[in-house]
């Protein structure tokens, strides 16, 4: 089965950017779609943004025009730029085939002055 390893997270200031990596073990071409996923201190899991195999990208709400999901096929890698970066934005964030696949560790953002 396919891993999934996410990196870049990081403890950075309102308003700054990061850009989040997910690594795959094997090809991601071969799923419908990938997406990003977060968990903040004590919620559910919750959809932050998906891209289709052909490209098409949908975001949740809170993050629409600030956050952008990207793919590289040939890297079987998976990103997430996220920029205007708000203290709720604070989570572990993990990326995931979908329908979803075994979860990863992920990758910890933390927005704080």
């Amino acid at each position: 089965q396919v891993q999934l390893v996410e990196s870049g997270g990081d403890l950075v200031q309102p308003g700054g950017s990061l850009r989040l990596s997910c690594a795959a073990s094997g090809s991601i071409f071969n799923f419908n779609a990938m997406g990003w996923y977060r968990q903040a201190s004590g919620k559910q899991r919750e959809w932050v943004a998906s891209i289709t195999r052909r490209g098409g990208t949908s975001y949740v709400d809170s993050v629409k025009g600030r956050f952008t999901i990207s793919r590289d096929n040939a890297k079987n890698t998976v990103y997430l730029q996220m920029n205007s970066l708000k203290p709720e934005d604070t989570a572990v964030y993990y990326c995931n085939a979908i329908p979803n696949l075994a979860w990863g560790q992920g990758t910890q953002v933390t927005v704080s002055s």
